[in-house]
């Protein structure tokens, strides 16, 4: 296995919102930061598929919002888990972030006055979404793009990292290792920091928004360096993914429908929304994708498994001005949105927990940083439609800031000894066994889906934790072939080895909240108790604490 060596001042994991924001934060101290991707570099991220808004509150329609509004709305959406401090500069700083972005090139859609135009979404007393149509994350990464490649960024792309290179003392993250996907190179990167940009892990389960990249790297790698997880149960479906056709299942049917006067109506022609929830349509996430999975479970929904979105009220200028994205992808299926409604079921989207990190970004473990949905705590234990774009970019600047501050008079530090044990490692995982690595993975998808999804128990999920851990065993008998182009099962036992660990944080922190708040739902413990008002903390050195709230 022929390996390169790279040294940066900071390097930054993953080309999405947060790290391509944390990259152009860092790169103002004149430093070297290199941006690597797992896939194709500004294209893997899940922000380009994030498309309904950004939320800031310019009160540029309702004159009344602020940031102590869009506060209460995100602590009260967050069922009250969320960090506080976080969630503050978040509704602080997001106003600015979305300035700069308009510096980058990029374009928000105005109201005939000039100002920002700014739309209705789930949970949030006034109208504070600010987007771009239906496209808000493409129309971001964009400009983010051209802001990285102006400023003469470095990137890399379709490098899968495998562990965070730790320095002797095993108290400091000194850089990374990972492999190419186009090689089979064994990569070295030593850096002063760096910055987990790396997303969440949607494909922990079989129906999905997320890029086929989004397998959890970011918390087992973080995790496996000594850093503390948090709020690893919430994980937020989103209410709305398509279902046909299969080979579609999962695509993000983004909350701007229902923001802009989408209704969900099920099998039996009932808009059966307001029976669960007063602010109907518009409710949090967590209640509408309940909402779904209820109609469905209890046979009131459609004969392929889903219930009905339907704008053909709504005028058709509105539909392809401002839900283009959507028009175009259900006419791709043969689905004229105009005419007929949508058929949509919950999907997994995001994971509200993450990497603790602090107000700047930073992690437990010396010279590591965090930022957007690699990093836990601003969102709790439900996330607002629009704060997730905000995020990449507050934390993102803060966490490239205190990335560069930290690089500034470091030196670059080696550990050949780690280095060495890792490439071992992989190498290792080159044989002839008797299962692949994928159908581990295919297992898994459907072992979570079954039982630590959307609605749970105490049997499903302990179930759950005892096949994780057989399946754990099944690793050593992985069949991986030793080609060295686009070595698909050497990554995909790569892939398995590190979704299994996230999947039991998952599990093991679901069976611990015996409560329901936010996207975490036990029906054996239906209630939100004050008690529970706290964050589930794990560490590999196998402390587990909680934080209050």
């Amino acid at each position: 296995m022929e390996s390169e060596i790279y040294k940066h001042d900071v390097l930054v994991i993953g080309s999405g919102g947060a790290g391509c924001r944390a990259a152009i934060e860092a790169s103002k101290q004149n430093l070297s930061v290199l941006i690597i991707s797992k896939g194709l570099s500004f294209k893997s991220g899940c922000t380009t598929l994030a498309e309904g808004g950004y939320n800031a509150s310019f009160a540029a329609v309702d004159s009344e919002d602020d940031a102590d509004a869009h506060f209460e709305d995100t602590m009260k959406g967050g069922a009250y888990l969320n960090d506080p401090q976080l969630a503050r500069i978040l509704v602080e700083e997001s106003p600015q972030r979305l300035i700069e972005l308009e510096s980058y090139g990029a374009l928000f859609d105005r109201q005939e006055s000039g100002e920002i135009n700014q739309r209705p979404f789930g949970g949030q007393q006034f109208r504070r979404t600010c987007f771009q149509g239906d496209r808000t994350g493409h129309e971001m990464m964009m400009a983010l793009k051209e802001e990285v490649l102006k400023r003469d960024i470095e990137t890399l792309d379709e490098i899968m990292v495998t562990s965070l290179i730790l320095d002797e003392s095993g108290n400091s993250v000194i850089g990374a290792c990972g492999l190419s996907l186009k090689d089979s190179k064994f990569m070295v990167f030593k850096a002063k920091s760096v910055v987990m940009g790396s997303g969440g892990a949607g494909w922990l389960y079989p129906v999905t928004s997320n890029t086929l990249q989004k397998t959890g790297d970011g918390y087992s790698l973080a995790y496996d360096a000594g850093a503390d997880l948090l709020d690893m149960e919430q994980v937020q479906f989103h209410p709305t993914g398509m279902i046909y056709p299969e080979s579609r299942k999962g695509v993000l049917v983004t909350e701007a429908v229902r923001g802009e006067g989408g209704k969900l109506i099920n099998a039996e022609d009932e808009r059966f929304m307001k029976n669960y929830d007063p602010r109907g349509e518009l409710a949090t996430r967590d209640i509408v994708a309940r909402a779904i999975y209820n109609e469905i479970r209890e046979e009131r929904g459609t004969k392929i498994g889903g219930v009905y979105l339907d704008v053909t009220h709504l005028p058709d200028e509105i539909i392809e001005e401002k839900l283009e994205t959507m028009l175009l992808q259900f006419q791709d299926v043969g689905v004229d949105i105009r005419n007929e409604a949508m058929e949509v079921a919950p999907t997994a989207h995001h994971f509200m927990g993450g990497i603790r990190i602090n107000e700047h970004g930073e992690t437990t473990i010396k010279n590591l940083y965090a930022a957007g949905e690699a990093a836990g705590g601003v969102h709790g234990a439900n996330r607002l439609g629009g704060n997730a774009l905000a995020d990449t970019q507050v934390f993102g600047k803060r966490a490239g800031e205190a990335a560069a501050k930290n690089a500034i008079n470091d030196e670059i530090e080696s550990n050949d000894k780690f280095v060495n044990a890792e490439k071992e490692r992989i190498l290792k995982l080159l044989k002839n066994g008797d299962i692949y690595p994928f159908e581990i993975k295919k297992e898994l998808e459907e072992l979570m889906w079954k039982n630590v999804a959307i609605i749970r128990n105490e049997d499903g999920l302990k179930d759950a934790l005892m096949r994780i851990n057989e399946l754990k065993s099944m690793l050593k008998d992985m069949k991986v072939s030793d080609i060295t182009s686009y070595n698909k099962d050497l990554l995909d036992a790569l892939e398995i080895i590190k979704m299994l660990d996230v999947a039991e944080l998952v599990t093991k922190s679901a069976i611990l909240r015996r409560e329901s708040r936010g996207a975490h739902y036990r029906e054996d413990f239906p209630e939100t108790k004050d008690s529970w008002k706290k964050s589930i903390v794990f560490n590999k050195a196998g402390r587990l604490s909680f934080i209050e709230r």
